[in-house]
């Protein structure tokens, strides 16, 4: 009788422990009871000997693999940390969930590899992280590659099979492109499932804070050819902003085919991704060109119920770039897909003058038209996919490139010149004597100088020769054409914004 009273109370344990199993809720808790409070700055910064390493000296300090979590169990997957220092001041707290039970992973010197660095242990102890990277056999079995990297306010990364690492997903943007200054929310506490032996994905929760909002997150990691992390946020805010920007996409465009270089590069094109590519809830596809402005350029598009967003590397072969070190051609594109109905809001795009490759300078976000009031919750949840092959497009028909410039001409040419191609099966449909017109419109500051549409005998597609004259080189101009025959819309929509001199 006595040991079956014994089992009768473990298994009331059990029971207890999994109707309290730690899980999404309980960072919503934390983050509501955040918000309650006035904003708190991060502790004291860093030891001196850390924040005033230089970019090669914090590059030597480096993680053991041996000691990677999960590495002994033999799981599927395994997490690896980064020590804090240089600008990476404001160290993370990790955490272990293990049965629904979450155990801190303390910070201990004899993690790292030090390198030629002279640091002082006693300075180290109990210092947090600066964030961790998360490995998976993506590529081949024998090895597990690196798939995701949270590391420095809400910024994070991953890649899905044959890729390198581009642009970049944040947790929130709050007051992007807006002259009052950008506020960088940051992810300051992770909790991370441990997985099944025979897991094929992980489970992170984040904990966002900011001096005006909070927010409690679940990313769920599918690694693959296409990786997918499936984001669930609930956000509250401490004020009113006066810009919040939900599911960020980070990436860089210094030059490409719409602009050439201004120096003697020899590489034909540098960036990170090349087009916005938007599915509006209507199920129209606008295609934006991306162009790295002389000063800053924000645009944006007003939409209800958006299927989806994303910064797009259309480029795929690397007689594109020639660039043997960056491999620009196996940088992932992001696409956005939102879960549910977001409302009425607006995709912006930020487009920030950038000397060189070194600066992102391009940032994608949905804006919603209605913000809750202070304290009370925002929820959403999306997608982001990680893609290379099978990359998100229209199905019938998509723009291929933009290319700006002048062919040929016996006389000087001022006026501004566009070839944009057209691609796609629904031009295989067309009769050989079918009439396609081009629809072109350009704002109060240009005229349209040519407009024709022709095939492209090389692609199979069309051919839009467009030249239009800017009235006010020091405003920008915005135009916008696609194709149709008869009362048929073949093609998304090009959208571009020549930006002012």
């Amino acid at each position: 009788m006595r040991a079956v009273r014994q089992l009768v109370f473990l298994g009331l344990i059990a029971l207890c422990a999994a109707a309290h199993a730690f899980d999404f809720e309980d960072v919503s808790r934390r983050a509501a009871s955040l918000a309650s409070r006035s904003y708190k700055a991060p502790a004291a910064p860093l030891p001196k000997p850390l924040r005033e390493l230089t970019y090669d000296q914090y590059r030597e300090i480096r993680f053991k693999p041996a000691r990677s979590v999960w590495r002994s169990q033999g799981l599927p997957f395994e997490v690896q940390l980064f020590h804090p220092g240089l600008y990476y001041d404001h160290p993370v707290r990790i955490s272990e969930v293990v049965g629904g039970v979450p155990r801190e992973i303390r910070f201990d010197p004899d993690l790292f590899d030090y390198g030629a660095n002279k640091l002082d242990p006693a300075q180290l102890r109990g210092l947090g992280f600066a964030g961790f990277r998360v490995h998976f056999a993506l590529n081949t079995s024998k090895y597990k590659d690196e798939v995701l990297v949270f590391q420095g306010a809400s910024y994070f990364r991953a890649l899905g099979r044959d890729q390198r690492y581009g642009l970049s997903a944040r947790g929130l943007a709050i007051d992007t492109g807006l002259a009052s200054g950008e506020e960088f929310p940051r992810f300051v506490e992770f909790w991370i499932e441990r997985p099944d032996p025979k897991a094929t994905e992980l489970t992170i929760y984040g904990l966002l804070d900011s001096e005006s909002a909070t927010g409690a997150y679940r990313f769920v990691l599918r690694p693959g050819s296409e990786t997918v992390t499936a984001v669930k946020a609930r956000l509250f805010l401490r004020k009113n902003v006066a810009k919040l920007g939900i599911a960020p996409l980070t990436s860089m465009f210094f030059f490409g085919e719409n602009q050439r270089p201004t120096g003697r590069d020899y590489r034909p094109e540098v960036h990170d991704s090349d087009i916005l590519l938007i599915q509006s809830g209507t199920g129209e596809w606008i295609t934006r060109p991306l162009v790295n402005p002389k000063r800053l350029l924000v645009t944006s598009f007003a939409l209800t119920n958006p299927q989806g967003f994303g910064l797009m590397q259309r480029d795929r072969a690397f007689d594109s770039y020639q660039d043997l070190e960056a491999r620009y051609e196996l940088r992932p594109s992001a696409w956005i897909e939102p879960r549910g109905n977001w409302g009425k809001g607006r995709v912006e795009l930020v487009q920030i003058p950038t000397p060189d490759e070194t600066n992102d300078n391009i940032v994608a976000f949905w804006v919603p038209d209605a913000l809750p009031a202070p304290r009370a919750p925002l929820d959403v949840e999306y997608r982001i996919r990680w893609q290379r092959y099978n990359e998100t497009k229209p199905p019938l028909a998509w723009i291929s490139q933009t290319r700006r410039g002048h062919g040929y001409s016996r006389q000087p040419d001022p006026s501004i010149g566009f070839v944009i191609d057209f691609e796609g099966p629904v031009f295989k449909d067309l009769a050989p004597d079918a009439k396609v017109e081009s629809v072109v419109t350009v704002d109060g500051n240009g005229e349209i100088v040519e407009n024709h549409a022709y095939r492209n005998d090389v692609t199979g597609g069309m051919r839009l020769r467009l030249r239009v004259r800017q009235i006010d080189d020091k405003k920008p101009m915005e135009m916008r054409a696609f194709l149709r025959s008869g009362d048929n819309t073949l093609t998304p929509t090009w959208s571009y914004v020549l930006p002012s001199e």
